[in-house]
């Protein structure tokens, strides 16, 4: 038992020790402001509820690289495993958002290639995160950053924000969701018009248009989304997610199946402390204050 307790005793100064060996992954805590090579994370918000990812490669617009995807994903995940984190904003610069998917680590490859990597499967990991996130969209959204912001759940744009899918005009199509979502978002008309001419749409049309919900000045973009992601980051984070689910579902099933899981879902509500801090709370005149059960 004396060896086993100083065995014990010892573990925090060994990996200590392995984390500083060349290769060794870095801690989760990275979340908290740290730099990845083309990604920037940090928690934002009076509570540091807020996940926030920035797209950081400037010098390509922000094109998506397999390299930035990873990272994405990583980042994702450790915010969904964050329980302090109740809402995730993702934005780029004030340039550009995400001009793209990289076409230089496409170019040379064949239908084989494509076929037996999956590839651009891993892209989807935002689309299934089960925490709302928004996308803070300056300058250029074109291609596989316009499907990228098409994932979020809400997409608010600078004054100044480009939508497109320009993929035909250098010989193919969108891969990510793009001829999928921006059908659902913008009807089949304009969706039609924007994948065959690879034509961009402003922030102003994108709104119109239902692919929008907000557009703020260029510099309060990011600001105003982290307010919004605080907003649905003080209600119950279980709760919101079963909200969030419901609305997707609203993408993927006929009216009345729809209807069923969302009542199946409203019921579910009714087994969680949070329904009742909830409705206590505003019979009693105060705010309610949500445990996340």
């Amino acid at each position: 038992m004396a060896a086993l307790r100083a065995l014990r005793a010892l573990q925090p100064s060994v990996r200590a020790l392995l984390c500083t060996w060349p290769g060794c992954p870095a801690p989760r805590s990275f979340v908290s402001s740290a730099a990845s090579e083309y990604i920037i994370t940090a928690k934002k918000g009076k509570n540091s509820n807020v996940g926030l990812v920035q797209l950081n490669r400037p010098k390509a617009l922000n094109a998506l690289c397999d390299g930035l995807i990873m990272e994405l994903n990583q980042a994702l995940q450790a915010f969904e495993e964050d329980p302090a984190v109740g809402a995730i904003v993702l934005t780029g610069g004030e340039k550009a958002f995400a001009a793209g998917a990289d076409i230089k680590e496409m170019q040379n490859l064949t239908f084989q290639d494509c076929y037996s990597s999956k590839f651009l499967s891993h892209w989807d990991r935002l689309s299934r995160v089960k925490k709302p996130v928004i996308a803070a969209v300056n300058g250029y959204a074109l291609g596989g950053g316009c499907e990228l912001a098409m994932m979020c759940d809400i997409i608010y744009a600078g004054e100044k924000a480009q939508f497109g899918q320009p993929e035909i005009l250098i010989g193919t199509i969108p891969g990510a969701g793009g001829t999928q979502r921006l059908t659902r978002a913008v009807g089949k008309s304009l969706a039609m018009e924007m994948v065959l001419t690879g034509d961009r749409i402003s922030a102003q049309d994108a709104k119109q248009a239902g692919l929008v919900s907000k557009i703020f000045p260029v510099e309060t973009l990011v600001e105003e989304a982290i307010k919004c992601a605080e907003k649905i980051a003080s209600n119950s984070k279980i709760v919101t997610a079963m909200a969030k689910e419901s609305v997707n579902a609203a993408f993927e099933m006929t009216l009345t199946e729809g209807i069923k899981l969302e009542k199946k879902l409203f019921y579910s509500t009714f087994a969680t402390e949070d329904r009742k801090e909830g409705m206590s709370a505003f019979v009693e005149k105060r705010k309610a204050s949500f445990k996340d059960q």
